[in-house]
């Protein structure tokens, strides 16, 4: 059902996103190689096929033997490295050198640091301080974890430690939702391709590779459609020309006006629209369709502002959320963090307001440019300042909620 610009109000932003989140496309499952899958989702849990450590294994460099036998000396018997492990058992003052991730020997209870021995030949004498406790340089058998023991859940996104940990468990393969497949649609009559002669009334298009670029931080295929002229029967093949994308995003056209054709191109393609509008700044004009497709999941239309900031801001709180979700994140909204303002905050005014700033690792400055026209500070921050609507003006120093852009907002 087509909601009414005019009358109906602009939706909260959590609600919004609620909405969005509830239409994501569920994309078939595939195997894929563990080394294969970072930015992907888990969508089958992950659970330990062998115990690590398997044996009890010496966490640094030094010699094996039997506490009992303290305070020595010992005599040595050979040796256990990293791969090629002792095979004999230790005895009554005996030792076995052993370094770093060495197997510890049958009868050895201690590894004794070589920089607290002495060696002369095959004799070994204590020089320093025994370790305390005894096995204080002994990673036991199970330390890391026990077969069967569950590793990853359902919608981990899966990085660098996670790939390592899969495969540690003796796991060669994970399950994970395909690719979205996404469509990034330009529109509207001012727009140029990049590099491309400019008359004074036109602008690059630079909205559709910046969302394809912000994008990249899921597992996607995108496709770039456009710049599409401000005509119904373009609009409408461009949505046809898409309509084998799980999720089409498009920039411009989502507004109020004789000019935006976002809205009736949809509806002429077949979509219907679920939402129209949010309650932020920048980013008002946000809307939200889907279109069923014979034998597919439904597809889902998001249509962004063409104002460059906005386009950002509403790509980064709506976009992002939408594609984790399609991957099977289990957390697809991103999370902000606190940090202290380096100067004053103005009062806000009657919409929930994302300000360009910067930030330093401790605190974060506000930008002085806010256009949503602007790409400067768009290019110059690094985070985005929540500022509620109504809200009081706050002095330097002040606690504020941040999204930080550049982790895709960790999630």
């Amino acid at each position: 059902m087509t909601d009414t610009p005019t009358k109906t109000p602009p939706l909260p932003l959590r609600t919004a996103q609620e909405r969005l989140l509830f239409l994501a496309p569920q994309l078939p499952v595939e195997h894929r190689a563990v080394a294969e899958c970072g930015g992907f989702y888990l969508a089958h849990p992950v659970t330990a096929r062998r115990t690590q450590p398997d044996a009890p294994l010496s966490a640094m460099d030094g010699y094996a033997l039997r506490a009992a036998d303290l305070p020595g000396p010992w005599t040595v018997i050979g040796e256990s490295a990293a791969g090629h492990p002792f095979t004999g058992t230790i005895g009554s003052k005996q030792a076995v050198r052993i370094s770093t991730g060495a197997c510890l020997p049958d009868g050895a209870d201690m590894v004794l640091l070589q920089e607290d021995t002495a060696r002369e030949g095959d004799a070994v004498t204590l020089t320093g301080t025994p370790p305390s406790p005894v096995g204080r340089h002994i990673r036991p058998e199970g330390m890391d974890f026990l077969a069967d023991t569950p590793l990853l859940g359902v919608g981990t996104r899966i990085g660098p430690a996670q790939i390592a940990l899969a495969i540690a468990g003796g796991h060669q393969y994970l399950r994970v939702r395909r690719p979205v497949r996404l469509a990034v649609i330009d529109s509207g009559d001012e727009l140029a391709g990049p590099g491309k002669p400019l008359q004074p009334h036109q602008i690059p298009a630079s909205n559709g590779p910046m969302l394809a670029a912000l994008a990249a931080f899921c597992p996607v295929d995108v496709t770039r459609i456009g710049p599409v002229p401000d005509r119904l029967d373009a609009l409408v093949a461009a949505l046809d020309q898409a309509k084998k994308a799980d999720i089409i995003v498009t920039s411009g056209g989502a507004s109020v006006g004789d000019h935006d054709l976002i809205r009736p191109a949809l509806e002429a393609a077949g979509a219907e629209i679920d939402f129209w509008r949010v309650g932020i700044k920048p980013g008002k004009p946000l809307l939200v369709g889907r279109r069923q497709r014979s034998g597919a999941v439904a597809q889902v239309i998001l249509g962004l502002p063409g104002n460059p900031a906005s386009a950002f801001v509403t790509g980064f709180l709506f976009m992002l959320p939408l594609l984790r979700a399609a991957s099977g994140a289990a957390e697809p909204l991103p999370r902000p963090i606190r940090a202290p303002l380096t100067g004053a905050m103005a009062a806000g005014g009657g919409r929930m307001e994302f300000l360009r700033a910067y930030w330093d690792g401790r605190a974060v400055a506000l930008d002085p440019l806010q256009d949503s026209g602007a790409l400067t500070p768009l290019a110059r921050a690094n985070a985005l300042v929540v500022r509620e609507a109504g809200a009081a003006a706050v002095p330097a120093g002040t606690d504020v909620p941040v999204y930080l852009l550049e982790t895709g907002g960790i999630a």
